[in-house]
Protein backbone atom coordinates (compact mmCIF):
# COMPACT_ATOMS: atom_id res chain seq x y z
CA UNK A 1 0.00 0.00 0.00
CA UNK A 2 1.50 3.35 -1.03
CA UNK A 3 2.18 5.96 1.62
CA UNK A 4 0.18 9.14 1.96
CA UNK A 5 2.19 12.16 0.83
CA UNK A 6 2.23 15.04 3.33
CA UNK A 7 3.93 18.44 3.40
CA UNK A 8 4.11 20.07 6.84
CA UNK A 9 3.78 23.83 7.38
CA UNK A 10 4.20 24.92 11.01
CA UNK A 11 4.88 28.24 12.70
CA UNK A 12 7.31 27.42 15.49
CA UNK A 13 5.15 27.34 18.61
CA UNK A 14 5.86 24.71 21.26
CA UNK A 15 3.13 22.39 20.02
CA UNK A 16 4.22 22.84 16.38
CA UNK A 17 7.43 20.94 17.16
CA UNK A 18 5.42 18.24 18.90
CA UNK A 19 3.02 17.98 15.96
CA UNK A 20 6.03 17.51 13.69
CA UNK A 21 7.36 14.83 16.02
CA UNK A 22 4.02 13.02 15.94
CA UNK A 23 3.85 13.17 12.16
CA UNK A 24 7.32 11.64 11.91
CA UNK A 25 6.14 8.58 13.87
CA UNK A 26 3.41 7.72 11.34
CA UNK A 27 4.57 4.78 9.23
CA UNK A 28 1.85 5.28 6.60
CA UNK A 29 2.97 8.87 5.93
CA UNK A 30 5.75 10.02 3.62
CA UNK A 31 6.76 13.48 4.78
CA UNK A 32 7.98 15.49 1.79
CA UNK A 33 9.41 18.36 3.82
CA UNK A 34 8.74 20.89 6.55
CA UNK A 35 8.10 24.60 6.00
CA UNK A 36 8.50 26.97 8.95
CA UNK A 37 6.25 30.04 8.73
CA UNK A 38 7.59 32.94 10.87
CA UNK A 39 4.48 33.56 12.99
CA UNK A 40 4.39 32.10 16.53
CA UNK A 41 8.18 32.14 16.77
CA UNK A 42 11.43 33.85 16.00
CA UNK A 43 12.21 32.08 12.78
CA UNK A 44 15.93 31.36 13.09
CA UNK A 45 15.70 29.32 16.32
CA UNK A 46 12.45 27.77 15.09
CA UNK A 47 14.15 26.49 11.95
CA UNK A 48 17.12 25.31 13.98
CA UNK A 49 14.94 23.45 16.50
CA UNK A 50 12.95 21.82 13.70
CA UNK A 51 16.10 20.54 12.02
CA UNK A 52 17.46 19.20 15.33
CA UNK A 53 14.19 17.39 16.03
CA UNK A 54 14.25 15.75 12.61
CA UNK A 55 17.85 14.70 13.29
CA UNK A 56 16.91 13.28 16.71
CA UNK A 57 14.21 11.15 15.13
CA UNK A 58 16.46 9.82 12.39
CA UNK A 59 14.92 11.47 9.35
CA UNK A 60 17.72 13.79 8.27
CA UNK A 61 16.90 13.18 4.59
CA UNK A 62 13.80 15.38 5.05
CA UNK A 63 14.47 19.02 4.15
CA UNK A 64 13.34 22.13 6.03
CA UNK A 65 12.50 25.45 4.37
CA UNK A 66 12.12 28.90 5.91
CA UNK A 67 9.12 30.84 4.66
CA UNK A 68 9.68 34.57 4.21
CA UNK A 69 6.01 35.62 4.32
CA UNK A 70 4.81 38.23 6.79
CA UNK A 71 1.52 38.52 8.65
CA UNK A 72 -0.62 41.49 9.60
CA UNK A 73 -0.90 41.08 13.38
CA UNK A 74 2.26 39.78 15.13
CA UNK A 75 2.03 37.10 17.80
CA UNK A 76 2.99 38.35 21.28
CA UNK A 77 6.73 38.26 21.97
CA UNK A 78 6.13 36.13 25.06
CA UNK A 79 4.71 33.39 22.83
CA UNK A 80 7.45 33.71 20.23
CA UNK A 81 10.37 33.44 22.64
CA UNK A 82 9.56 29.76 23.25
CA UNK A 83 11.35 29.01 19.98
CA UNK A 84 14.64 30.05 21.61
CA UNK A 85 13.97 27.87 24.65
CA UNK A 86 13.18 24.74 22.63
CA UNK A 87 16.23 25.27 20.41
CA UNK A 88 18.42 25.32 23.55
CA UNK A 89 17.05 22.17 25.22
CA UNK A 90 20.00 19.88 26.02
CA UNK A 91 18.40 16.86 24.38
CA UNK A 92 18.53 18.68 21.04
CA UNK A 93 22.14 19.76 21.40
CA UNK A 94 24.05 16.53 21.85
CA UNK A 95 25.82 16.72 18.50
CA UNK A 96 27.99 19.43 16.99
CA UNK A 97 26.39 19.56 13.56
CA UNK A 98 22.87 19.48 12.17
CA UNK A 99 22.42 16.96 9.36
CA UNK A 100 18.91 17.88 8.27
CA UNK A 101 19.30 20.33 5.40
CA UNK A 102 17.90 23.85 5.20
CA UNK A 103 17.06 24.52 1.57
CA UNK A 104 18.21 27.78 0.01
CA UNK A 105 14.86 28.69 -1.51
CA UNK A 106 12.12 30.41 0.55
CA UNK A 107 9.48 28.16 2.05
CA UNK A 108 6.75 29.39 -0.28
CA UNK A 109 8.88 28.48 -3.32
CA UNK A 110 9.81 25.13 -1.75
CA UNK A 111 6.09 24.42 -1.30
CA UNK A 112 5.44 25.16 -4.98
CA UNK A 113 8.31 22.91 -6.09
CA UNK A 114 7.41 20.00 -3.81
CA UNK A 115 3.77 20.06 -4.92
CA UNK A 116 4.65 20.28 -8.60
CA UNK A 117 7.12 17.39 -8.31
CA UNK A 118 4.79 15.13 -6.33
CA UNK A 119 3.46 12.19 -8.38
CA UNK A 120 -0.01 12.45 -6.78
CA UNK A 121 -1.89 15.16 -4.85
CA UNK A 122 -0.47 15.97 -1.42
CA UNK A 123 -2.05 16.61 1.99
CA UNK A 124 -0.93 19.91 3.51
CA UNK A 125 -0.67 19.62 7.30
CA UNK A 126 -0.79 23.24 8.49
CA UNK A 127 -0.45 24.10 12.18
CA UNK A 128 0.09 27.84 11.78
CA UNK A 129 -1.39 30.63 9.66
CA UNK A 130 -2.31 29.92 6.03
CA UNK A 131 -0.10 32.70 4.66
CA UNK A 132 2.61 30.52 3.11
CA UNK A 133 -0.07 28.44 1.40
CA UNK A 134 -1.83 31.55 0.10
CA UNK A 135 1.39 33.06 -1.25
CA UNK A 136 2.32 29.76 -2.92
CA UNK A 137 -1.10 29.66 -4.58
CA UNK A 138 -0.72 33.24 -5.79
CA UNK A 139 2.70 32.46 -7.27
CA UNK A 140 1.60 29.20 -8.87
CA UNK A 141 -2.18 28.74 -9.22
CA UNK A 142 -1.58 25.36 -10.87
CA UNK A 143 -0.59 23.80 -7.54
CA UNK A 144 -4.19 23.90 -6.34
CA UNK A 145 -4.77 20.71 -8.32
CA UNK A 146 -1.83 19.08 -6.50
CA UNK A 147 -3.28 19.71 -3.02
CA UNK A 148 -5.52 16.82 -1.99
CA UNK A 149 -6.69 18.59 1.15
CA UNK A 150 -5.56 20.96 3.88
CA UNK A 151 -5.74 19.69 7.46
CA UNK A 152 -5.46 22.84 9.54
CA UNK A 153 -5.36 23.81 13.18
CA UNK A 154 -7.17 27.10 13.16
CA UNK A 155 -10.37 28.99 13.70
CA UNK A 156 -13.11 29.18 16.29
CA UNK A 157 -16.62 28.50 14.98
CA UNK A 158 -19.09 28.58 17.86
CA UNK A 159 -16.83 29.50 20.79
CA UNK A 160 -14.83 32.60 21.64
CA UNK A 161 -11.42 33.12 20.10
CA UNK A 162 -8.04 33.17 21.82
CA UNK A 163 -6.99 36.65 20.71
CA UNK A 164 -7.48 38.44 24.01
CA UNK A 165 -9.23 41.80 23.89
CA UNK A 166 -6.95 43.04 26.65
CA UNK A 167 -3.87 42.40 24.49
CA UNK A 168 -5.24 43.40 21.09
CA UNK A 169 -7.03 46.74 21.29
CA UNK A 170 -10.12 47.06 19.15
CA UNK A 171 -10.82 43.33 18.93
CA UNK A 172 -14.01 41.65 20.11
CA UNK A 173 -12.45 38.36 21.23
CA UNK A 174 -13.87 36.23 18.40
CA UNK A 175 -10.61 35.62 16.51
CA UNK A 176 -8.26 32.65 16.72
CA UNK A 177 -4.55 33.47 16.43
CA UNK A 178 -3.70 31.43 13.33
CA UNK A 179 -6.41 33.31 11.44
CA UNK A 180 -5.79 36.68 13.08
CA UNK A 181 -2.08 36.73 12.14
CA UNK A 182 -3.19 37.10 8.53
CA UNK A 183 -6.91 36.85 7.92
CA UNK A 184 -6.54 38.09 4.35
CA UNK A 185 -4.47 35.04 3.41
CA UNK A 186 -6.92 32.71 5.15
CA UNK A 187 -9.70 34.28 3.09
CA UNK A 188 -7.62 33.71 -0.05
CA UNK A 189 -7.39 29.99 0.72
CA UNK A 190 -11.15 29.99 1.40
CA UNK A 191 -11.63 31.04 -2.25
CA UNK A 192 -10.13 27.80 -3.53
CA UNK A 193 -11.85 24.48 -4.15
CA UNK A 194 -9.43 22.61 -1.87
CA UNK A 195 -11.01 20.43 0.80
CA UNK A 196 -10.35 21.95 4.23
CA UNK A 197 -10.53 19.96 7.45
CA UNK A 198 -10.23 22.28 10.46
CA UNK A 199 -9.34 21.54 14.03
CA UNK A 200 -11.00 24.56 15.69
CA UNK A 201 -10.93 25.84 19.24
CA UNK A 202 -14.40 24.33 19.64
CA UNK A 203 -12.67 20.95 19.88
CA UNK A 204 -9.23 21.82 21.29
CA UNK A 205 -10.82 23.60 24.28
CA UNK A 206 -11.93 20.15 25.43
CA UNK A 207 -8.50 18.51 25.17
CA UNK A 208 -6.15 20.21 27.66
CA UNK A 209 -2.51 19.48 28.37
CA UNK A 210 -2.75 18.17 31.95
CA UNK A 211 -0.10 17.50 34.56
CA UNK A 212 -1.09 13.84 34.45
CA UNK A 213 -0.29 13.42 30.75
CA UNK A 214 2.98 15.35 31.10
CA UNK A 215 4.02 13.14 34.02
CA UNK A 216 3.26 10.07 31.89
CA UNK A 217 5.54 11.40 29.16
CA UNK A 218 8.23 11.90 31.80
CA UNK A 219 7.89 8.32 32.97
CA UNK A 220 8.84 7.31 29.43
CA UNK A 221 12.04 9.36 29.76
CA UNK A 222 14.22 6.47 28.58
CA UNK A 223 12.63 7.19 25.21
CA UNK A 224 14.24 10.40 23.85
CA UNK A 225 11.16 11.49 21.88
CA UNK A 226 8.82 11.16 24.87
CA UNK A 227 11.40 12.91 27.05
CA UNK A 228 11.54 15.83 24.63
CA UNK A 229 7.74 16.02 24.44
CA UNK A 230 7.50 16.11 28.22
CA UNK A 231 10.16 18.81 28.46
CA UNK A 232 8.35 20.97 25.90
CA UNK A 233 5.00 20.65 27.63
CA UNK A 234 6.62 21.33 31.01
CA UNK A 235 7.50 24.79 29.66
CA UNK A 236 3.83 25.68 29.24
CA UNK A 237 2.10 23.70 32.00
CA UNK A 238 1.64 26.77 34.31
CA UNK A 239 -0.77 28.29 31.78
CA UNK A 240 -3.94 27.04 30.12
CA UNK A 241 -2.53 25.00 27.27
CA UNK A 242 -4.30 22.64 24.91
CA UNK A 243 -3.42 19.98 22.38
CA UNK A 244 -3.97 22.37 19.47
CA UNK A 245 -1.51 21.30 16.79
CA UNK A 246 -0.95 17.77 18.05
CA UNK A 247 -4.70 17.10 18.11
CA UNK A 248 -5.00 18.34 14.52
CA UNK A 249 -2.05 16.25 13.36
CA UNK A 250 -3.25 13.08 15.09
CA UNK A 251 -6.18 13.13 12.66
CA UNK A 252 -3.80 11.89 9.97
CA UNK A 253 -2.89 8.94 12.16
CA UNK A 254 -6.36 7.92 13.33
CA UNK A 255 -9.22 9.74 11.60
CA UNK A 256 -11.59 7.21 13.15
CA UNK A 257 -11.01 8.86 16.54
CA UNK A 258 -12.84 11.94 15.23
CA UNK A 259 -16.27 12.97 14.07
CA UNK A 260 -16.37 15.65 11.38
CA UNK A 261 -19.13 18.17 10.81
CA UNK A 262 -19.70 20.31 7.77
CA UNK A 263 -20.13 24.05 8.18
CA UNK A 264 -20.69 26.99 5.84
CA UNK A 265 -18.25 29.72 6.80
CA UNK A 266 -16.46 32.93 5.92
CA UNK A 267 -13.28 34.61 7.16
CA UNK A 268 -13.73 38.14 8.55
CA UNK A 269 -10.79 40.25 7.35
CA UNK A 270 -11.53 43.71 8.77
CA UNK A 271 -12.96 45.43 11.81
CA UNK A 272 -13.33 44.30 15.40
CA UNK A 273 -13.90 40.68 14.31
CA UNK A 274 -10.84 40.49 12.05
CA UNK A 275 -9.61 36.91 12.19
CA UNK A 276 -12.98 35.38 13.01
CA UNK A 277 -14.10 32.23 11.22
CA UNK A 278 -17.83 32.91 11.05
CA UNK A 279 -20.57 30.40 10.41
CA UNK A 280 -22.83 31.89 7.72
CA UNK A 281 -25.52 30.29 5.56
CA UNK A 282 -24.25 29.90 2.01
CA UNK A 283 -20.63 30.36 3.03
CA UNK A 284 -17.60 28.31 2.06
CA UNK A 285 -18.10 24.68 3.03
CA UNK A 286 -15.45 23.20 5.30
CA UNK A 287 -15.23 20.21 7.58
CA UNK A 288 -14.46 20.74 11.25
CA UNK A 289 -13.32 18.15 13.75
CA UNK A 290 -16.37 18.13 16.00
CA UNK A 291 -15.64 15.42 18.59
CA UNK A 292 -12.70 13.17 19.45
CA UNK A 293 -12.19 10.06 21.54
CA UNK A 294 -10.02 11.86 24.07
CA UNK A 295 -8.70 8.81 25.90
CA UNK A 296 -7.78 7.11 22.63
CA UNK A 297 -5.97 10.29 21.55
CA UNK A 298 -3.99 10.52 24.80
CA UNK A 299 -3.03 6.84 24.59
CA UNK A 300 -2.03 7.23 20.95
CA UNK A 301 0.43 10.09 21.47
CA UNK A 302 2.03 8.34 24.45
CA UNK A 303 2.44 5.20 22.36
CA UNK A 304 3.84 7.04 19.34
CA UNK A 305 6.36 9.04 21.36
CA UNK A 306 7.66 5.96 23.21
CA UNK A 307 10.70 5.77 20.95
Amino acid sequence: MSKQLVLMDHDGGVDDYLATMLLLTMDHIKLLGVVVTPADCYVEPAVSATRKIIDLMGFSHISVAESTVRGINPFPRLYRRDSFIVDHLPILNQQDTINTSLVAEPGQDFMVRVLREAPVPVTLMVTGPLTTVAVALEKAPDIEAKIERIVWMGGALNVGGNVEKSLEAGQDGSAEWNVYWDAVSAARVWQTQIEIIMCPLDLTNNVPVTSDIVYKMGKQRHYPVSDLAGQCYALVIPQDYYFWDVLATAYLGHPEFYQLREWETEIITTGVSQGRTKVVPGGRKIYAMDTVDKEAFYAYILQQWAR
